[in-house]
Parts: structure tokens; sequence; C-alpha cells
């Protein structure tokens, strides 16, 4: 008989790798759970000024020409004329300059309050996502990035789905010191901002750390710690070779490296969920849904052409994610229409990531 769910709940992984009856995931304590209830509440109010703050992004200033006030709007390195003074262009920028504060001072009250929060977080053990990872994730994600032409793929996206199941997989497990970023490039179109185009990803990422260097083969960066960014993408379909795949066009960016068997994954569901990074401070991170994670890591786990110390981690990722899923996450099921992007031969194989009955002496 099942234990209540209110207990610590660690998942056992009985299998073929090394991490044998290894705790992979505990479920989060009281007081943990409310610090991470509140946390998301106002995480939530901050994004909500932050979301106003993009709708009054620019400036508006009245500028004289031959002898006459206009009011112009500047956004970037754009100036638009809003017609010349008059008491509605004066409303318009009265409008303006009060949305602006008001959202300004809701982002940065709210802030206040989750810096405060951030020492608590820290000793309360929830601090968990890579600081450079989470400084990266929150520039995508300012960029409108993150969420629409790019995913977060690799072991970085195990605390997308722990944050979800409310718990933590082992540090053993989770630990990692690249970030994948899977790109969709039937997404480009929607990449509009002007810093982007003009520096690309690599800019963005050097904005994060100036350190990062682009390496041969053009599709990673790395830092003087050496921390690694991969930009992946689907192998392209076409008999013929089409261009390397990259978000801009700008001169030395990133260009995606084509992986086999990343096409489901780009079909496949997407979810988002608030993470903490390390100094304690919260991450939005979205990811490929969990159960096609799963599936692909039980697919990498029996490539020959993988070295096995990475098949062995692959495959304890893969049982670790799937137990999660059904126990913690019972929304999200392996039989889902959702799922069938998935090629028909992996679906066959999802009956192997259903956890086995725990026997009596297993804590669960």
């Amino acid at each position: 008989m099942r234990r209540p769910i209110g207990r610590v709940t660690p998942i056992l992984i009985r299998s073929r790798t090394c991490w044998g009856n290894a705790m992979l995931f505990k479920t989060l304590r009281l007081d943990q759970s409310r610090q991470v209830a509140d946390l998301g509440q106002i995480f939530a109010v901050m994004g909500e000024g932050r979301d106003r703050l993009a709708h009054y992004r620019g400036t508006m200033r009245w500028k004289t020409i031959k002898g006459r006030a206009y009011l112009y709007r500047r956004v970037g390195i754009r100036d638009m004329s809003l017609g010349p003074r008059s008491p509605e262009t004066e409303a318009i920028k009265l409008a303006f300059d009060q949305g602006k504060a008001t959202a300004q001072s809701l982002h940065d009250e709210a802030r206040r309050r989750i810096e405060a929060m951030a020492p608590v977080n820290r000793a309360l053990g929830l601090g968990r996502v890579p600081v450079i990872a989470a400084r990266i994730a929150r520039r995508l994600l300012d960029e409108r990035l993150l969420g629409t032409s790019v995913s977060i793929v690799g072991t970085n996206a195990l605390f997308c789905y722990e944050a979800m199941a409310g718990g933590h997989f082992s540090n053993d497990l989770a630990a990692t010191e690249d970030i994948d970023l899977l790109f969709d490039s039937r997404m480009r179109m929607q990449i509009v901002s002007e810093e982007l185009s003009a520096a690309g990803l690599i800019g963005i990422l050097k904005s994060v750390d100036r350190s990062f260097e682009r390496l041969s083969g053009g599709f990673r960066v790395v830092n003087r710690d050496n921390y690694l960014v991969d930009l992946i993408a689907p192998m392209s379909k076409k008999a013929v070779r089409s261009p390397p795949q990259s978000l801009t066009q700008a001169e030395g960016d990133l260009v995606a490296a084509e992986i086999a068997g990343l096409q489901w994954r780009i079909d496949a569901p997407k979810v988002a969920a608030m993470a903490i990074d390390m100094r304690g401070l919260p991450v939005q991170l979205h990811c490929v849904d969990p159960r096609s994670f799963a599936v692909h890591k039980l697919w990498l786990s029996e490539r020959g052409d993988r070295d096995p110390p990475k098949r062995m981690r692959d495959r304890a990722q893969a049982m670790a994610v799937s137990h999660v899923v059904r126990r913690h996450l019972p929304n999200l099921r392996f039989d889902d229409r959702s799922l069938e992007a998935l090629p028909k031969a992996l679906r066959n194989r999802v009956s192997e990531l259903a956890p086995d009955e725990p026997g009596p002496d297993a804590d669960w």
C-alpha cells in the first residue's frame, strides 16, 4: 500500500546503471514548499511589472522643430513623431509617464522583496540552478527568445521538472557544467529585438559574461571557467544541405549544430516553471516536456556512438524523470496524444519507463 503523498518520497532506481539504489528525488519539506509558494506569488507580480514596462519601452519627449514642439517617442534608436503639441498629445505623454512610473514601482518593489527572501531561500536549501545558467536564461527571456525560438534541454531541464513536481533531484543527477539551447528555426520570424539583430546570440551571451568566446565549429561558446553553451537544432530533412541554422544574420554569430533525434523534441509540448538559482533568486525556465526528455534520454542511453559513462547517466536521468512524472505530475500522461510526434518505435517503448512496484524494503 502506498504511503501518504505528504511524506518525503525519494525515487529508487533499480536498473542496470551504476546508480543502484541511490536516492534520486526528494519532495520538499513543508517549510520549503511554503517559501517557494510565497516566492512564486511575488515573482508573478514582478513579471507583471516587467510585462507592463515592455509596453512602455523607450521614452517620450518634446522636440522643437522650426519653432514648433512635437511629441516624439524613442524606442532603441528609432524616433517616431506622435504629432504637434496639443491637449491630446499632452494627455498621451502624461498617461505614458504615469503608466511607466507605476509599472516601474510595481516591478522594483517586488524585486526588493525577492532579494530580501534570497538569504532565506539559500538557508532552506532551495538554491539549485547554477548562477551562470540562470543569468543566461533571464537574458534570453528579456530578449523574448526563451520559450519562443529557444528551449533549454539537457541536464539543466531537470531544475524545471523538479520545480514542477515540488522536489529536488539528487545533486549527482543534476550536476552540469554546460547548458544546451534547442533552436526552433520555425520561430525565427518572431525575433524582433534590434539589439539581438545587431549583436547576435553571441553578443547576448557576452553581455552575461564577457569572457565567452566562440569555439571552432561555431555552435559553442566557453567562458574562463570552462562553462559551455551549445546551440543545437534538429538534423535537416532536405536532401541538399541547407545553410547553417542561426538565430540572426549577425557576423560571427553562433550556428546550430544539427543533431539526429531532436526533431521530435522540437515538436513536443513545452513546459515552464519557476526555479531558484544558487544565489536564492528565482528564474523562469522554459524546457521541452519531461516525458519527451525521458524518452529521448532512454534512446540516447542505447546509442553505440555515445560514451558509456554518458549512456549510464542518460538512463538514470530517463528513469528518474519518468518516475517523477508518474508519481508527482499525474496530469502528464505518457499515453497522451500530444506525444504523437514521437516516432512510433519510441512510443512503443514507453512502458520501459514505468516504475517497478516498490518492494517491502523500499523507502517510498
